[in-house]
């Protein structure tokens, strides 16, 4: 099943909430440049909240650079920072919305070409029976989520599938020309090199699951159990 976050399920058995440009490609490497944890917030306010009563707390937005936020939603950006042990507060609009909407799934996990292969090998060993696909973007209409949320289905099915015809859909997406547009224009929250960060494919080893910890949606890293126990 593919929808967008208004149709997606309250507590779908299987979900997987795609955001290719940009936030679980932040999450991802977040993740690769050591932190250890990444909080959902559902509004900038809860994400300063977090921030005041946790100060060793990275605070991440979309956008321009904001007051009393750490981060921007920049994958490029990402890269050359030292996270090691660190918790991360994501505020996005599409991505960390979408995984808020299905929080009561039984598996939810987070999702974007980073990770892919490994989020399909996640879904194989789970023996997923039915998955819902929230595709982020654009009222769910974003061609990048859309074709990333396809990929990883073929790649459940057939673990060589090709990932160019599916990455050629998001480099020609909304998205990727908005970002380009962004960078022409200078925007601040946007590096030129994100689209290309964002199109790099199966970069990753582990998948990523978001669970409830302590009244929050919490994501980490997320590898199945060699043998799980039913199916799920």
């Amino acid at each position: 099943m593919f929808t967008g976050i208004p149709g997606a399920p309250a507590a779908p058995g299987v979900a997987v909430v795609v955001d290719v440009m940009r936030a679980f490609t932040v999450a991802a490497w977040a993740f690769r440049r050591g932190a250890e944890r990444i909080v959902f917030a559902r509004t900038l306010r809860e994400a300063l909240a977090l921030k005041a009563r946790h100060p060793d707390w990275l605070a991440c937005q979309d956008g321009a650079p904001t007051p009393g936020f750490d981060l921007v939603n920049s994958p490029a950006r990402l890269r050359a920072l030292d996270l090691r042990g660190r918790t991360v507060v994501q505020k996005t609009t599409a991505g960390t919305a979408g995984a808020l909407a299905v929080a009561d799934a039984g598996l939810l996990l987070c999702a974007s070409f980073a990770v892919a292969g490994a989020t399909a090998g996640a879904l194989r060993r789970v023996r997923a029976q039915a998955v819902t696909f929230v595709v982020t973007g654009d009222g769910g209409r974003a061609e990048e989520d859309r074709a990333c949320a396809e990929y990883i289905a073929e790649r459940v099915r057939t673990d060589d599938a090709d990932p160019g015809p599916y990455l050629a859909r998001a480099r020609r997406s909304t998205a990727a020309a908005r970002l380009a547009d962004g960078v022409r224009q200078g925007w601040a929250g946007v590096d030129p090199e994100d689209v290309a960060v964002c199109l790099e494919t199966d970069t990753f080893p582990s998948a990523m699951a978001a669970t409830r910890e302590d009244g929050h949606l919490v994501l980490r890293p997320w590898a199945p159990p060699e043998h799980p126990a039913s199916s799920a």
